[in-house]
């Protein structure tokens, strides 16, 4: 049989929007559609506090809130399960209490910072974030409330995440990513790109469109389908890896506006199900392996001196879900939902809360808690140790410009996010 799968660019907030769209064609073309997959900017804002956290200059909150919260306070429910990764405008302070991925509302997974899931018997797999070299190396030090600098951080994809999903040997069905893998726009029309967008036309010949890291997964994972958001516009491109091969089918897609190109559905062969979310066994054995490697602080992971192989955790992965169960932990809400109707407005929160789903994902891997850790000094910040670890790589400091970070947020300013 065929799963039907809704595949969606930048979300912004916009789920009422994407829902209804999705129902409508439902019924018109009379149709099931299993599942919903969103590229990024997912916008999981749960109340205005949550904007404090959000890369978008003040006087654009109130463009911010959308519908997401009515999803999370439970007013409303997801008709499809959405799976999504994370890109350059969200909530980070709420995606970093789900760093391994969960529920950010019932029937909405976050796939974490990297992740796979198994929907029935299909392997998705994702990165959250965009690429920023300068950032690449470093750990995830950023804690709430951030600073003007860890506030676009935050969301700069790092080696270490990456690393982990180079471990991944079993095929990957569908990679979902925020920015597109670099050279991508060299499998697909390059011409009508630049008409949609004249001003990607240097970075194509630059070669600078797009996450270097990414590419690498692309070339590695060789999934057979991959979808972005980020750059708002739609382009198709196949990737024929070597000469007989396995091909990628890439598809970036738009955000959701009218008149816009932000939607797509399509159907993959599937054995029959039941279509649920289910953690993945490799995955959850590649977490295992690396997570006391995870750094916490500027200085970057240790990575390359580990035994190969993952044997050993992939026993301890199996008898643990053997004894649980393979679905995720259930959604747990960690702050009140924004009340539109109070007049004392949402309340604050400083600081980091531990999402009971994270402490009963780590309890079940017998792993430590470690996402509220302050190993990061004010000693260690003006150590020349800290001025060495960047000297090594100058390189990343090389056409790395701030302002590809900032998307077309202005946008705002005409009601267009």
């Amino acid at each position: 049989m065929s799963l039907q799968i809704a595949i969606e660019g930048c979300m912004h907030g916009e789920l009422d929007n994407v829902y209804s769209t999705l129902l409508y064609i439902e019924k018109v073309e009379n149709t099931k559609i299993d599942l919903l997959i969103c590229c990024g900017d997912f916008q999981a804002i749960r109340n205005k506090d949550d904007l404090k956290s959000v890369n978008v200059k003040p006087k654009y909150w109130d463009n911010c809130m959308n519908s997401f919260w009515k999803y999370y306070s439970g007013k409303e429910t997801a008709p499809i399960p959405t799976i999504f990764v994370g890109g350059n405008h969200e909530a980070s302070n709420y995606l970093w209490e789900l760093y391994y991925g969960g529920w950010t509302a019932p029937n909405i997974y976050f796939l974490g910072f990297a992740g796979v899931v198994k929907f029935g018997d299909i392997r998705i797999g994702g990165l959250s974030g965009i690429y920023k070299a300068r950032d690449y190396y470093s750990g995830h030090y950023e804690r709430t409330p951030y600073n003007s600098n860890d506030i676009r951080s935050i969301y700069h994809v790092r080696q270490y995440d990456v690393y982990k999903l180079m471990q991944i040997e079993e095929k990957i069905d569908i990679f979902i990513s925020h920015d597109w893998p670099l050279g991508i726009t060299d499998h697909g029309s390059c011409k009508e790109l630049i008409q949609q967008k004249p001003f990607f036309e240097r970075e194509i010949r630059e070669r600078s469109l797009g996450s270097k890291p990414a590419a690498e997964l692309l070339e590695k994972l060789k999934p057979a389908y991959w979808f972005s958001g980020h750059l708002h516009c739609k382009f198709p491109a196949i990737v024929q890896h070597g000469e007989d091969g396995p091909i990628t089918k890439f598809l970036a897609l738009d955000k959701c506006l009218p008149g816009r190109k932000f939607l797509q559905i399509i159907e993959i062969e599937s054995n029959p199900g039941p279509f649920e979310i289910h953690y993945d066994e490799e995955w959850l054995a590649i977490t295992l392996k690396y997570n006391p490697l995870l750094p916490l602080t500027r200085k970057s992971a240790q990575l390359g001196g580990e035994e190969p192989g993952l044997q050993g955790y992939r026993e301890r992965v199996k008898n643990q879900l053997m004894a649980r169960g393979s679905k995720p932990f259930e959604f747990s809400p960690t702050v009140p939902a924004h009340d539109p109707e109070s007049f004392s407005g949402d309340p604050s929160f400083q600081g980091h809360i531990r999402n009971p789903q994270i402490e009963s994902f780590l309890q079940l891997l017998g792993l430590p808690y470690l996402l509220d850790s302050n190993q990061e000094s004010d000693a260690f910040l003006r150590s020349s140790s800290s001025l060495e670890f960047r000297g090594q790589n100058d390189q990343a400091f090389d056409n790395d410009g701030d302002d590809d970070d900032v998307d077309d947020i202005e946008a705002l300013a005409g009601g267009e996010f």
